[in-house]
């Protein structure tokens, strides 16, 4: 394969303080961030900005903000983070993918009732309404059917509605994909999508960001620490020690 699609972001010109300015991982940006890899995954406790920079980096791309392809033009909510307007993204030249999308979790049943508004059918979905299906199966019928070879596609929490069998399922699948030429970026909290082959891993902190090995990333000493004594963590959660 001729390499991913897109080599690096950074970001100039931003203002020094403010929402999303103050946060460290987006303070970070400026120095830039290495993105020439298969697969690119965020992780990071919450509010720490792994979601602003994939869905700022989408909107920069010309992904509609809720999510979708870049065909998708509607809205129902003011979300579009203003970090996108300082965005600098560094392609690869000569190399353009041949299908992309923006899955971005909580706003999926928006982008359903989008499909179904526009009338296009649900064939490259699986054939059935992703509302008549459960959120989790609705995922993974955009990812199977939707999803192909040589594409570009920016996830934002998609574990956010997938069992633990689904998380698997979603690995196997980025997994063949990439081995097909596409690239993916994504948000996660989960430690099973993050365990995927030769992924690139950086997490957000008080810090900033950092490349970060799979056995240091927090949702993984976290997830492996509870499941190893599970009364252990109950105990100090529950009676507050």
């Amino acid at each position: 394969m001729a390499g991913p699609f897109l080599r690096s972001v950074r970001a100039e010109g931003m203002p020094e303080s403010g929402w999303p300015w103050d946060l460290p991982a987006v303070r970070a940006l400026e120095a830039g961030l290495d993105l020439d890899a298969p697969v690119v995954m965020f992780c990071g406790d919450n509010g720490t900005g792994k979601s602003t920079l994939v869905e700022a980096l989408a909107d920069a791309l010309g992904f509609n903000v809720e999510g979708g392809s870049r065909n998708f033009r509607f809205a129902t909510a003011r979300t579009a983070t203003p970090l996108a307007e300082h965005l600098v993204v560094a392609r690869r030249a000569g190399r353009r993918p041949a299908d992309s999308f923006f899955l971005r979790a909580e706003s999926f049943f928006n982008v359903a009732t989008e499909i179904e508004r526009l009338g296009a059918g649900w064939g490259a979905y699986g054939g059935t309404s992703a509302h008549e299906r459960s959120h989790g199966e609705g995922f993974l019928d955009l990812v199977v059917n939707r999803f192909g070879g040589a594409g570009l596609y920016l996830l934002d929490e998609p574990e956010s509605a997938l069992s633990v069998h689904g998380c698997l399922a979603l690995l196997a699948r980025i997994a063949s994909l990439t081995a097909q030429g596409s690239q993916f970026i994504v948000a996660t909290h989960s430690p099973i999508l993050l365990a995927c082959p030769g992924a690139v891993l950086y997490e957000a902190g008080g810090e900033g960001i950092a490349p970060v090995a799979y056995d240091e990333a927090g949702p993984v000493r976290l997830t492996r620490g509870f499941l190893a004594d599970p009364q252990r963590y109950l105990h100090h959660l529950l009676d507050g020690d």
